[in-house]
Parts: structure tokens; C-alpha cells; sequence
């Protein structure tokens, strides 16, 4: 481009350029013939010659136009960018599965992931919802619900799940299972888990959880209530005592549960089971006094004590009184323990019998579609609001990756080398090349083209293992044509070295490990023919030649070799600089 422009200002070049040439770089008229600054303006004069228009000079005109605007953009005179515009967040769409009876979107009003990004509720029952899950495109969810009066139908792709529904029910006859798999195919997070959901479709299931604790922890700290699992209604003949409670299925709110006072009542009890084609448990009676709940939110802990005033024996049918106990140890241990179940439970309570003797029995364990109770409903809500806010905020954002806390990201940087050094082995403090496995092929240096009088060698690395490969760099693979090869002629005090003389083909090296004293002992004592070249080298080559024979042995001696490498690779360094 300068070349141009000082070609273009000499005067005797402009008067033997052909009539039609002259660019608008000499029109004193032209839009475009001022300078690119001041400083080009002093450089470059503007000559005295003429101006011609003709048809030819347009072509031209545009070419020094183009050229002119590039060398304009390094110099800085382009026109600043504008105010960027802020981007806005799309907001997150939170799914809440949940009947019409809570508004979940007014506990969520104002709130906002990692509070810049709002969130939108969406909320419908498992009956309302429809589906369908991709490997890369989520989960499109299809919602047909009544607000109002009003059938409502849109189609979203959730960011976040609050499930407060059962996902099945015998009793109701609902199954929603095929939902829950299907949220989980589009890999949704939730509260609670989709996997903890899944599991707590049934309660046996749940139960086997609830037997590992109590056999962790033992009957003192958990105690469990003894409970009997039957498959079918084949294995159930009798039960060892009476009265009993027997439950069928899986059931809430009471329903599916039968007391049996006697053996006559236990019969007739089995054949209802086989009607139903399902499974059964039993577990003795407990004449209680008082049921107790332990619910967990969050890091939030409640206890609620319920006491049946109709003398039904289930303390959730009829008329009951609720009040709030104090949290003890013992209910927080109970608590805890079942939430660390299937991954973990955020929110989850513990439903156990307090008998007339004195003792405690765990009976159940529920998860986040657990019944809110007792005075602190609306509070306990906005205690769910708050968790999933904070659950949803320690979520990657969309195209941004998380690191992981256990491996952080750190640059690798390597080392610069200078150009004519060689790198003749690892350096300190890494680990040092495994040896080959016996049997096992080892890469040979391909040969160069033999000179006259100076035969092509094959040159190890320090520690005798791998030979350097072309691309390492080492002076003596990038010398001039006219430089002398080196190489070593010792005594053969070392196993790997290789004779004058010989060609080197591309053939398996036996192991180090598998050579005896013998064998290098006759390698030892061939003569080695000298080399008219050597000269103050030789002396480099028998102490590389020595490092090499020895092997690996105490951590002063890893030291001394160490410092003999550095010292050849300057000698090699200052050897062929001359």
C-alpha cells in the first residue's frame, strides 16, 4: 500500500503512466483525496501533475478507494462502535405439579434466579400434562387446563420441576409414572428428584430404604415397626399375633389400610388381596397415643404431634387435634437419615406412632408431595418457594459450563525451549518414560542417508529407554551438510550403545530387564573402531555413555544425572553454535 502511494507521488512515474491512469489520489477535487491523517498528508505531497478522466481510471479509482479504507482500520479511524444493548435473559419456566387449590405463582412473585432472571410458574395436575422427551431438544410438555371457566392450552419447554402431586395412586386409579419417565428422559432437574419420585411409587420400596437405616443405625436410634411383605395373597396364611394392620397396595390418605382383630377376619382379609391381584404388608397394631411428624424443608425442621379426638384408630380420619413440639435430636436424626435416600430428598417428613407404653414406631417416610399441616402452611410454602429459587440458581445457564469443585480448570503451559537446545529427557519432577514390556516392539530411529567416513548413529536419551525421535530438535539433527557427525566410541561401557559401522533397521530392541550380566559383558569387550572427527565431543559422548549404562539408583545419583544433562545441553548448545 505505501509502495503504491510513493509510486503514485513521484512526478516521473505519474508523466510515464499511459493516458486514463491518473487516480483520484491527484484530483485536489476529489471527496476522497485527502490523506489518511496529517502525518501521510507530510509524507506523501500531493503532486502538481494533472487529472484525467477517462474510462479506464474507475477501475483503478475503486482499487485505491479499498486501499485506502484498509490502511485506515490499523490506524484507528473507524468509527466507534455504538452503546451495546444490554441482552435480556429469557425468563425460566417453572413447572409446578400441583392442584388448583395453591397458587404457586404469587409465592414466586418477585423472585429471580441468581436475581436478574425472572421466573415464570407454570402450574397443572399430572392429569393435565401431556409430553414428549428428546435426546437434544428436552421435554416439550403440552398442558390443557380450566382457569375460570376457560380451557387454557400451551405448549412450553420447562426449566425446572416442583412436584407436589402422587404420581400414583392405586386407590385413586391414577399412574402418572409414564410422565415422570418422560421429564426424566429430558433430563429435568426437580424437587424433589425424579428419581426419588419414581422410587416412591412404592411404598414397600420405600420401606426396604427405611430397613437399611434401621439396620445401620439400629432399633435404639430408628426404631422401625415390624412390618411383613407378602407378594400375592398365596403365602398369606395366617399372621403371628393379632390384631394386625394389613395395607393394601399402594395407597394415601388412609385408604387401603384394614385393621384384622382375628384369624377369621385374616382369612377373609386374604381373599380381598387376591381379588385386588396386588401386594400386601402387615404389621402388628400399635394401640397409640399420639402420632408425630417430622418434616423437613430445606434446612428447615418442624414437629407436629396429632392426636385422634373421634377414637378412630387412624389419627389422620376424623377429628384430630394438631399442635407443634419441639425438635429434638432424636427427630432430627430420624429425619436426616431418610433424606439422604434415592440421592437425596430437599423436602421430606416422617410419620411415626407413639404408644401408650412409652415407645416410639417409624411407620413412613413421605417426600415433597407430603400434606402441608398445623399453623405454618403459608410459611412452610414459601419455604418450598425459597428452595427451589436457590436450586434453580445453582443450575449451569444456557451455553455456559460449570467446572467441577473436585478438578478445577487450570491452563497447562509448557515450558519455551531455546532453539538450539535439545531436550535429551523428561524434565525434573515429572514422572519418567515407562520402560518397554518384555517381548514388546520398541521404535527405532529411522536412519539418515550414511556420509563418508562418518556412518549414521542412533543416539539414546539419558535414562537409555527411548531413542530421540527426528523431531526433537537435537544439534545433531539439524547440523549443516557439512558438519560432523558424532559419534560415541567409548569402551562399550554401556548396553545400549551402538557400534560404528553398523545399519540401523526398524526391528524390535529386546527388553533392558531381559538382558543378562553376560551378554553385556561381551558387548563390552567388542573393540570400537576410533573416529577421525572426534575431538573435544568424545569426551561428552563416554559421559552420556556412562549416565546411560548405570541404572536408576538412589535420589542423589537421579541429581548427579540431572546436572550432567544440563551441563551437556549447554556444552552441545555452545559446541555448534561456533
Amino acid at each position: 500500500m505505501n509502495f503504491l502511494r510513493r509510486r503514485l507521488s513521484d512526478s516521473s512515474f505519474v508523466a510515464n503512466l499511459p493516458n486514463g491512469y491518473m487516480t483520484d489520489l491527484q484530483r485536489p477535487d476529489s471527496s476522497t483525496s485527502s490523506p489518511a491523517s496529517p502525518a501521510m498528508e507530510r509524507r506523501h505531497p500531493q503532486p502538481l501533475a494533472a487529472s484525467f478522466s477517462s474510462p479506464g481510471s474507475s477501475l483503478f479509482s475503486s482499487f485505491s478507494s479499498a486501499m485506502r479504507q484498509t490502511s485506515q482500520a490499523p490506524l484507528g479511524l473507524m468509527e466507534p462502535p455504538g452503546p451495546s444493548t444490554p441482552v435480556v435473559q429469557r425468563p425460566r419456566i417453572l413447572l409446578v405439579i400441583d392442584d388448583a387449590h395453591t397458587d404457586w405463582a404469587k409465592y414466586f412473585h418477585g423472585k429471580k434466579v441468581n436475581g436478574e432472571i425472572e421466573i415464570r410458574v407454570e402450574q397443572a395436575e399430572f392429569s393435565e400434562l401431556n409430553l414428549a422427551a428428546y435426546v437434544t431438544g428436552g421435554c416439550m410438555v403440552d398442558m390443557q387446563v380450566v382457569r375460570n371457566g376457560t380451557k387454557v392450552v400451551r405448549s412450553f419447554k420447562p426449566d425446572f420441576i416442583l412436584v407436589r402431586q402422587h404420581a400414583y395412586s392405586m386407590a385413586l386409579g391414577e399412574d402418572y409414572r409414564s410422565l415422570v419417565i418422560g421429564l426424566q428422559y429430558g433430563g429435568l432437574p426437580a424437587v424433589n428428584s425424579l428419581y426419588s419420585v419414581y422410587n416412591f411409587c412404592s411404598k414397600p420400596w420405600v420401606f426396604s430404604q427405611l430397613i437399611k437405616i434401621f439396620h445401620s443405625l439400629g432399633p435404639e436410634k430408628f426404631p422401625l415397626v415390624e412390618q411383613t411383605f407378602f407378594p400375592n395373597h398365596k403365602p398369606m396364611l395366617t399372621a403371628p399375633h393379632f390384631p394386625v394392620v394389613v395395607k393394601l397396595g399402594h395407597a394415601h390418605a388412609g385408604m387401603g389400610k384394614i385393621k384384622v382383630e382375628n384369624h377369621h377376619d385374616y382369612q377373609d382379609i386374604t381373599s380381598m388381596v387376591a381379588m385386588a391381584k396386588t401386594y400386601a404388608t402387615t404389621e402388628a397394631f400399635i394401640d397409640s397415643k399420639y402420632d408425630i411428624r417430622i418434616q423437613k424443608i430445606g434446612s428447615n425442621y418442624k414437629a407436629y404431634m396429632r392426636t385422634s379426638i373421634s377414637g378412630n384408630w387412624k389419627a389422620n380420619t376424623g377429628s384430630a387435634m394438631l399442635e407443634q413440639v419441639a425438635m429434638t435430636e432424636r427427630y432430627r436424626l430420624w429425619v436426616d437419615s431418610c433424606s439422604e435416600m434415592f440421592g437425596g430428598l430437599d423436602v421430606c417428613a416422617v410419620k411415626a406412632v407413639h404408644s401408650k407404653d412409652g415407645r416410639d414406631y417409624i411407620i413412613e417416610v413421605m417426600d415433597s408431595s407430603m400434606p402441608l399441616i398445623g399453623e405454618h402452611v403459608e410459611e412452610d410454602k414459601q419455604l418450598m418457594a425459597d428452595l427451589v429459587v436457590s436450586r434453580m440458581s445453582q443450575l449451569p445457564m444456557p451455553g455456559g459450563t460449570v467446572p467441577s469443585p473436585l478438578r478445577p480448570w487450570a491452563p497447562q503451559t509448557k515450558p519455551a525451549k531455546s532453539p538450539g537446545q535439545a531436550q535429551l529427557g523428561p524434565p525434573l519432577g515429572q514422572p519418567q518414560p515407562r520402560p518397554p514390556t518384555q517381548g514388546g516392539p520398541r521404535q527405532a530411529q529411522s536412519p539418515q542417508p550414511p556420509r563418508s567416513g562418518s556412518p549414521s548413529q542412533q543416539r539414546l536419551s539419558p535414562q537409555g529407554q527411548q531413542p530421540l525421535s527426528p523431531s526433537s530438535g537435537s544439534p545433531q539433527q539439524q547440523r549443516s551438510p557439512g558438519s560432523p557427525q558424532l559419534s560415541r566410541t567409548s569402551g562399550g561401557s554401556s548396553p545400549n550403545q551402538v557400534k560404528p559401522g553398523t545399519t540401523l533397521t526398524s526391528q524390535p530392541r529386546p527388553p533392558l530387564q531381559g538382558r543378562s550380566t553376560s551378554q553385556q559383558g561381551e558387548e563390552s569387550k567388542k573393540p570400537a573402531t576410533p573416529h577421525p572427527h572426534l575431538n573435544k565431543s568424545q569426551s561428552l559422548t563416554n559421559s552420556l555413555s556412562t549416565s546411560d549404562a548405570s541404572q536408576r539408583g538412589t535420589p542423589s545419583e537421579d541429581e548427579a544425572k540431572a546436572e550432567t544433562i544440563r551441563n551437556l545441553r549447554k556444552s552441545f548448545a555452545s559446541l555448534f553454535s561456533d
